[in-house]
Formats: structure tokens, sequence, C-alpha cells
């Protein structure tokens, strides 16, 4: 497993430079990623505090509430800072508290990104991203309408998510790939390949569930490893993945002002190469 050093920003498709610590709004919803959420007030304050803080990379989908949560952005956020990119998702129906099915049929994507526009008030989506693969549709049928909006100037760039080297490079054949968002952390790497494949090509990855620890033997190594660094073990977490690859972009969520301000701090969490040694066996 090879190491980086740390940089603070990335390019997406090569001209938007952003911060590679980013934020994920998917905890500001209801409970099982359903309906508004609780104090929305907070979560507003949340969001201005992560831009205020430096972020500039705040990742949303369709399906979270479904809907509430790009509402809030905007709401939160308008009129967006120039610098700001906002990434949403679009390929789940939702029908209740963490039920989530997928649904790659053209005619939903296209509502899809024509509903995030409106709601997120924006007239382009700089980085729109399939959330799956839909066995039902081949992916030339489901990505003809993001070609369509690429063409017509309503969305940059486009994503995908929890998708192997193959899928990636069907997908490319219809329109190009600048990021991939799969599961990846400490504890679970096991799309080792596609981040390999997403640094060659100079694609964004971007890990979700980021903060996973992984097994119990792991903890206290962590654990030791955070103590020398005077950080917590979520920020070590983080930090790994920061030195991980230059290519791996960060969205942590939180509806918590103190737990934001843990999350940025990870960016000076600087490992030693013996550290990331000892965190990656």
């Amino acid at each position: 497993m090879s190491t980086t050093k740390t940089s603070s920003t990335f390019k997406i498709g090569g001209e938007i430079e952003i911060s590679r610590l980013g934020y994920g709004g998917m905890q500001l919803t209801g409970h099982g990623v359903w309906g508004e959420v609780s104090n929305r007030e907070n979560a507003k304050n949340v969001l201005r505090a992560a831009v205020e803080a430096g972020v500039n990379f705040i990742d949303t989908a369709d399906s979270y509430g479904p809907h509430t949560n790009e509402i809030l952005i905007a709401d939160a956020l308008q009129p967006y800072p120039e610098s700001l990119l906002i990434a949403t998702k679009g390929g789940f129906d939702r029908t209740g508290p963490n039920q989530w099915t997928i649904n790659g049929n053209p005619k939903h994507i296209k509502e899809a990104i024509e509903g995030s526009l409106k709601r997120l008030k924006l007239d382009v989506i700089g980085l729109w991203q399939l959330h799956r693969f839909d066995p039902k549709f081949p992916i030339e049928e489901t990505l003809g309408p993001v070609a369509d909006a690429v063409n017509a100037g309503k969305i940059r760039h486009v994503g995908l998510s929890e998708v192997n080297v193959e899928q990636i490079e069907r997908a490319e054949k219809v329109l190009p790939i600048v990021s991939v968002q799969n599961l990846y952390n400490l504890g679970n790497r096991q799309w080792e390949d596609v981040l390999n494949y997403t640094g060659q090509r100079g694609m964004a990855f971007i890990p979700w569930y980021p903060l996973a620890l992984g097994p119990d033997r792991m903890k206290s190594k962590i654990a030791d490893i955070a103590a020398k660094h005077d950080a917590t073990t979520a920020q070590i977490a983080l930090a790994w993945l920061l030195k991980r690859a230059s290519n791996i972009l960060l969205i942590p969520g939180t509806s918590s002002l103190p737990h934001l301000q843990e999350n940025m701090a990870a960016a000076y969490a600087e490992l030693s190469d013996e550290d990331f040694a000892a965190l990656s066996v």
C-alpha cells in the first residue's frame, strides 16, 4: 500500500480546485435519513460554520430526506460563495426510513436532475453523481439524460458511486467520469483496486463512511497514535485517509458544531510514514 504527501487541495475534473476536507450533508435529516432534520436552525448553523471554516465542497443527494437536505443547503448558504462546489446524487427511490431502492430509469434520472437544480437553486450542478448501477437498465440508458444535461450546461462534471473498475470504464464510454464515491475507511478497504484506478486516472475518490475504525485489535493502536498527536481517534482515521492517496476527498458529516470543529482539525494531524504503516497492516 502506497502513501502520499498530504496536499490540502484537489482539482475536480482537473479544473475545480477544492479543499480535500469537505462536508457530507446526510446527517442533516431525520432518523433513517428520512424527513426534516430535528433542529433546522442548528443544521443551518453547522453548514454555515463549515463554509466559514474553509469547506468548499459539500456532498448531498436528492434522496436525503428525500429532498429536504438539498432545500436546507440552499436555505442556509444562498447566495453561494463563488468557490463552493455542491455535489449531489440521484438514482434512489425512498419509501421510508432506512429504505433505499435503486432506480436507474432514465425518466427518473432526468426528473432527479431537474429537481436538484430547483431545490439547490443552481443553474449548473458542479458535480452530479449516480448512486448505483441499476441492473434493470443498461447504464448507457441510465446515463443518457445525464449526458443530455451536461451538453445543455446543466451539469458540469459527473461521478459514480459503489462501482467497480469495469463499471467505471463502461460509463466512460458514455461520458467523462471525474469521481467515484465508494465505501472505504481504515477498517474496510475492499475497494483498493478502484482507489488505485482513480488515482492513476486523475479522478477523485470520495470515501463514504470514512470514520469507521475497523476491528477491536486496531483500536488500541489507533488510540496510541492519537495520543501521540494529541488528536482523537476520528481525526486519526481521517488523517490516514488523507495520507493514503492524494485524490481522496473526505466528506465527514455531523449535526454538531463541536464535532465539525474536530473533523476540520484532522487536516492538521500529519501522520508520519511510520504511523501510516502501523495503521495500514
